[in-house]
């Protein structure tokens, strides 16, 4: 399982309990005895510190920092809401500078990412089944675990305050509980929890899903996925990892309408895999105009790529797509769809923007407002009905398709534990069916661009040879060599089979697939 954090990771100050780049326990410089075989710094020392009060005599407030998390974390569990919705919410709620948000967040990510190793470490240390807690006790064990193993949080501190909010919000028999599992806890580094965890076990599988957070079944179907798409699957681990690591926020800004200046003197890089993209260095990005007014947005580089991937395919008409109709199948919330129409813009066509449920259309105009309404129109209604009410209206049709985002859990923390394998059941079916409405509203000579965000090939190929299996009308273009032509590098090694595949572990994206489909004239 990674390490690495966010802002509070990375040296930041530990609310509550001092400045946490200052080692744990009782302070000084790391030396070169706690560096393992590979010099690198194990998490913590082995000499730990802890305050000599008893529980009653510990803090009896709750942190706002660590309230944040445990209030994001009781979110995610009990209401089945999405750490990335919740988060900013309640950081404004609590009022959080900089520092103590960006502490909140490495610690609820965190937190939430670990989940399954951290379970399985204080599956050790309590005296009775996990589900025989109160959820509320285990979320808060969750959070005072990933701060005694993964983050640079004196020990005393992420004791004393962790127990401190559960006083505060859960009750003092609680807190004498976790005071006394997290202490078992402090027992050993999470390297060596690792190897307590994994000590005799001789299955792959088993041994990843441990190390790197996963559940099993997405370690196989990584492993599969990744050998689906022409990679080794000695890359597992990388990839694994990859998804662990706190992911980048990158910038878009739309072509012809809006520019970079304002968050590169913000502190922001450019991207160097597509144009117009930038790397965030953090902060409230909301504070910018360009983000405010929508003319520069949030987006991973993965969909700027698939986008501008559809919108560069050659049709083969000499126009550059001046008169063309382009349809974005599956818009909401929107972020595509922007860039699309920016892109219809300057190459002179018109977007119609589809999305079935009313509040994510609403989302989806919003996302557009920042594009000259003449060249778009969001319809609310069907994706599947689009085919047969608009047959061979779309000279480019994209089918961002609902899937089970396996590509994207390094932004969705919670997403590895809440996914099953009948997922991947229930959405093959209407993956097909928007496929098929795609392709019947497509002009002849025109393109489909089927994108989603897992690699698994479940919803990625076998979606695809279906489509063309039997259809003579139908041939797929390079989608490689397409993104080849739309990124910086000239070169993303993301071919395979004339689809193509984005990872986090070789691109720094997303785990975005992109199939191009061609309907015969």
């Amino acid at each position: 399982m990674s390490e690495s954090g966010g802002n509070a990771g990375s040296g930041s100050g530990a609310p509550g309990g001092g400045r946490g780049n200052s080692g744990r326990g009782k302070g000084g410089p790391r030396d070169s005895s706690q560096r393992n075989a590979q010099g690198r710094e194990r998490n913590r020392p082995s000499q730990r510190s802890f305050t000599e009060n008893a529980p009653a005599q510990r803090t009896r407030r709750a942190d706002p920092a660590r309230l944040v998390a445990f209030e994001v974390l009781r979110a995610v569990a009990a209401e089945d809401a999405y750490a990335n919705l919740v988060l900013p919410s309640r950081i404004r709620h609590h009022g959080l500078d900089k520092r103590d948000a960006g502490f909140a967040t490495e610690l609820s990510y965190g937190a939430l990412r670990g989940q399954g190793t951290y379970d399985a470490i204080l599956a050790r240390c309590v005296d009775r089944p996990l589900d025989q807690l109160d959820p509320a006790i285990l979320d808060a064990l969750r959070i005072g675990t990933h701060q005694l193993l993964a983050m640079r949080v004196p020990a005393h501190a992420a004791l004393d305050q962790t127990v401190g909010l559960a006083r505060a919000v859960i009750g003092a028999g609680p807190s004498a509980l976790i005071n006394a599992v997290l202490r078992k806890v402090t027992a050993h580094t999470l390297e060596e929890w690792l190897e307590v965890l994994v000590a005799g076990e001789s299955d792959e599988t088993t041994i990843a899903s441990l190390r790197y957070a996963h559940p099993e079944w997405i370690v196989r179907a990584m492993r599969q996925s990744l050998v689906a798409h022409g990679r080794s699957a000695t890359e597992i681990n990388d990839l694994l990892e990859a998804d662990n690591a706190a992911p980048v926020v990158n910038l878009v800004a739309l072509p012809g309408l809006g520019s970079l200046d304002e968050a590169l003197e913000g502190g922001a890089t450019l991207g160097e895999l597509v144009e117009g993209s930038a790397l965030s260095s953090g902060g409230d990005l909301g504070r910018l105009a360009s983000i405010r007014e929508g003319s520069t947005r949030v987006q991973d580089v993965g969909s700027q790529l698939v986008a501008r991937a559809m919108a560069a395919v050659d049709l083969g008409t000499g126009n550059d797509g001046a008169g063309e109709r382009w349809l974005d199948l599956c818009a909401g919330p929107g972020g595509k769809a922007a860039l699309l129409g920016a892109l219809a813009r300057q190459q002179g066509a018109t977007l119609l923007a589809n999305e079935p449920a009313p509040h994510r259309a609403k989302l989806v105009r919003q996302a557009l407002a920042a594009v000259p309404h003449e060249i778009w129109h969001v319809r609310t209604g069907d994706g599947r009905e689009v085919g047969t009410e608009m047959a061979e209206s779309f000279d480019r049709v994209l089918v961002d398709a609902p899937c089970t985002g396996l590509g994207a859990l390094r932004r969705r923390p919670e997403s590895r534990w809440r996914r099953t394998p009948k997922d991947l059941t229930d959405l093959g079916p209407l993956q097909r069916q928007l496929l098929k409405s795609a392709l019947a509203a497509v002009k002849p000579g025109g393109v489909v661009a089927y994108v989603t965000c897992s690699p698994h090939p479940a919803e990625t190929t076998a979606v695809v040879s279906d489509a063309l299996r039997k259809r003579e009308d139908l041939e797929l273009i390079d989608a490689g060599a397409v993104l080849d032509g739309v990124s910086l590098t000239g070169h993303l090694d993301a071919g395979h089979e004339h689809t193509a595949q984005l990872w986090p572990h070789i691109h720094s994206t997303d785990a975005m697939f992109l199939a191009l489909i061609r309907k015969k004239a």
